[in-house]
């Protein structure tokens, strides 16, 4: 890994077969000339060889000369599209046109080459620091610092930072959803001008752009050369592709901010988001720099990711301690190793209109507090976790009735209600206060290892004094974790949002998971936990095992079905076990002991996804950074137009090495086994399993066989 500057105005920065070529020449705002595939060793003359090469021919520019797009773009340099600074003062010093004062490049205790810009608009008296990273893992990612050095406000509209892709890149992947189908695909062509994905919920969002690919021709999971962009913010964002006559390709991200929301006293500075950039060949390659770089973050989970019963789906908000006593040590029975209390305890919440910031154990249902029931938890050697919502609020609660002015609002009306809710307004310093010490008194009075953190509704009209509030309202949650954390620095957080509509890098840096849905029917996780994983490590995209009829969609799935989905994440439950059979707490203990011993694999490992023909036919798995172990999923999720499958092929492994390929009990139920289906299995070498494959099993619709590999 190298960081190489010369000449000093042109630098290259590699790692982990990523070449980042920036040029810094004529003292303007940084661009790129390649983000890709490692370039190799190239010395002063061959990097300025290559900028001559690189350099475009003008015809036809709105100026005279070259159109250099910067990483944040600029109209003065003659880019005439999206541009990277919007704002004035009161219509003055609406354009910018920056100068570089200095750069430097240094490298960071864990591998990162970042190279720091300083610079200057002296006529609007801006200043701007830019910070560009390139991580060990061959991760890029920038943001920016403005700062007004004036006595006049400088009202910011709009902050956006790019990454440029090459005119191969035809098609453009981005996500859309709703409630219970979040992240679901689909594809565009990138045709000239801009595809713009704006979320405006105050969250991420189910229907965010999640991250917004950029490919070659019919680019898949193993193949193609891919370009993404994450927009790592937890408040309105935006993302965008954008092609011209006069640039082959951009991809951007940044803060959608309200008018007037950001406004800059002298001495002043908005900090951006972090913009993130993944290359590599094939979908897999991309995701797996994402999923490298956040295992090597001194704050990722490093112990085991624990089997988590919570007891939403199992009793809603009917909680008698004799009940959830008697869940627990079913949940303990079948290897459950933490018991979390969902929406419930607390105030007078005996449903989901009332009580919402009353953040006191309720008397009544809890005479003696929470500790009868922590103690039996706890007692059976599981870990004890809660269900909050620090940042909502009913109308009908003693919170809102003491202080109505703590909601976030318009000065004239209160936002429209949505599930009987209001948004808590951090913002005030009161209302932040009062939310810190509830939550610190709950933690401090009870052993409590886990929260999962929910945020139900969308800030829709969301005001604070007057101004737009969402981007204050992002900033506070972040302290507001940050600030719990560092109280309680032993309590994992689970980010849940209506399901997964808070799911992005940023709220990540402060929490140990997110809840992928509020669906947990396996046909649909299929999907949600398949473009979740595009961004996220399985390690912390929570997945259960639900009832046999799944509450969100009334279909029905065998146990099978519904606990091989469920491994393939942070493995729990979701079903009142007391109505399971003695057959069914068996088998799910048979699961529960498989994923215990997987965990090393499934949570360290690379996740690999096969390109199958078949539509109703998915091939995924993890193998093992070693190579040397793989487990495989099988799934069919409905009937193949075909009397025959496809051969499976088996991504990710040792092509010069031999592997004893199996079934992997107890996923191995399936219809009509192939001949190598058997507990010998078959000995076969890794460039023919990847490149070839095998028969795959024949199996009923909404199926998964588990294929186990393992070096000879």
């Amino acid at each position: 890994m190298t960081a190489a500057a010369l000449p000093s105005e042109l630098l290259h920065l590699r790692a982990a077969g990523v070449s980042l070529v920036v040029d810094l020449s004529g003292g303007t705002l940084p661009r790129i000339l390649h983000w890709g595939g490692d370039l190799g060793e190239l010395d002063g003359p061959a990097l300025e060889a290559a900028r001559r090469a690189w350099d475009v021919v003008a015809h036809g520019f709105p100026v005279d000369g070259q159109v250099e797009v910067a990483v944040l773009p600029q109209e003065s340099a003659g880019f005439l599209g999206t541009p990277g600074l919007v704002g004035s003062r009161a219509g003055q010093d609406f354009s910018t046109l920056f100068a570089v004062r200095t750069h430097e490049v240094v490298t960071t205790d864990d591998g990162t080459q970042r190279l720091t810009v300083d610079a200057v608009d002296d006529a609007a008296r801006l200043v701007l620091r830019l910070v560009l990273e390139l991580t060990a893992q061959g991760l890029v990612r920038q943001r920016a610092v403005l700062t007004n050095d004036a006595d006049e406000v400088f009202s910011l509209d709009g902050l956006l930072l790019t990454l440029p892709v090459p005119a191969v890149a035809t098609e453009l992947l981005d996500f859309t959803g709703r409630w219970a189908r979040e992240r679901s695909p689909q594809r565009t062509a990138f045709t000239h001008g801009t595809r713009l994905r704006e979320n405006r919920r105050g969250r991420t969002g189910y229907d965010a752009a999640f991250v917004l690919v950029a490919g070659t021709a019919g680019f898949a999971n193993r193949t193609g050369e891919v370009w993404g962009l994450h927009t790592a913010w937890s408040g309105n964002h935006r993302s965008l592709a954008e092609r011209s006559h006069y640039h082959p390709g951009l991809l951007g991200g940044g803060e959608l901010l309200g008018s007037g929301e950001v406004r800059l006293g002298r001495g002043e500075s908005y900090a951006s988001p972090w913009v993130y950039g993944s290359w590599g060949t094939g979908l897999d390659a991309l995701a797996g720099r994402f999923h490298a770089w956040m295992r090597a973050r001194p704050q990722h989970p490093r112990s085991p990711r624990p089997v988590t019963l919570n007891t939403w789906e199992a009793v809603y908000f009917q909680h008698d301690l004799g009940r959830l006593t008697a869940l627990a040590d079913a949940a303990a029975a079948v290897g459950a190793e933490r018991f979390v209390l969902d929406d419930g305890w607390f105030g007078d919440r005996r449903d989901d209109t009332r009580a919402l910031g009353d953040w006191y154990v309720s008397a009544d249902v809890w005479p003696d507090g929470l500790h009868p029931l922590v103690e039996h938890v706890t007692g059976l050697g599981l870990q004890f976790g809660l269900w909050v919502e620090p940042e909502m609020v009913n109308p009908d609660s003693d919170l809102a009735r003491a202080h109505p002015d703590w909601m976030l609002r318009v000065p004239s009306r209160l936002p429209r209600e949505a599930r009987h809710q209001q948004v808590l307004d951090l913002a005030v310093p009161d209302a932040y206060a009062h939310i810190l010490e509830r939550l610190d008194a709950l933690l401090t009075e009870y052993p409590i290892g886990y929260l999962k953190w929910d945020h139900n509704r969308d800030l829709v009209d969301a005001g604070h004094g007057g101004a737009p509030g969402v981007h204050g309202q992002t900033l506070a949650i972040y302290r507001l974790l940050d600030e719990l954390r560092a109280l309680h620095p032993g309590v994992e957080i689970e980010s849940c949002s209506s399901g997964g509509a808070r799911v992005d890098l940023e709220i990540l840096q402060r929490t140990d998971r997110v809840w992928a849905s509020d669906c947990i029917d396996a046909y649909e996780r299929q999907q949600i936990q398949r473009w979740t994983n595009l961004l996220i490590p399985l390690e912390l995209i929570g997945a259960h095992v639900g009832s046999g009829t799944a509450h969100s969609t009334g279909r029905r799935h065998a146990l099978s079905f519904r606990a091989a989905t469920a491994l393939f994440g942070h493995l729990g439950i979701e079903w009142d076990l007391q109505e399971a059979d003695e057959a069914q707490l068996a088998d799910l203990g048979a699961w529960i002991a498989l994923y215990k011993e997987l965990r090393p694999l499934l949570h360290t490992g690379t996740a690999v996804h096969a390109d199958v023909v078949d539509p109703v036919l998915a091939v995924h798995g993890v193998v093992a950074q070693d190579r040397a172990d793989a487990l495989y999923a099988v799934a069919m999720t409905g009937r193949s137009t075909s009397t025959s499958l496809p051969r499976v092929t088996l991504p990710g492994l040792d092509p010069d090495a031999l592997y004893d390929v199996r079934p992997q009990v107890p996923g191995d139920d399936v219809d009509h086994a192939p001949a190598w289906w058997t507990s010998e299995g078959v000995r076969l070498p890794g460039r023919l399993l990847s490149g070839v494959g095998l028969e795959a099993p024949l199996q009923l619709p909404e199926r998964i066989a588990l294929v186990r590999a393992t070096r000879a």
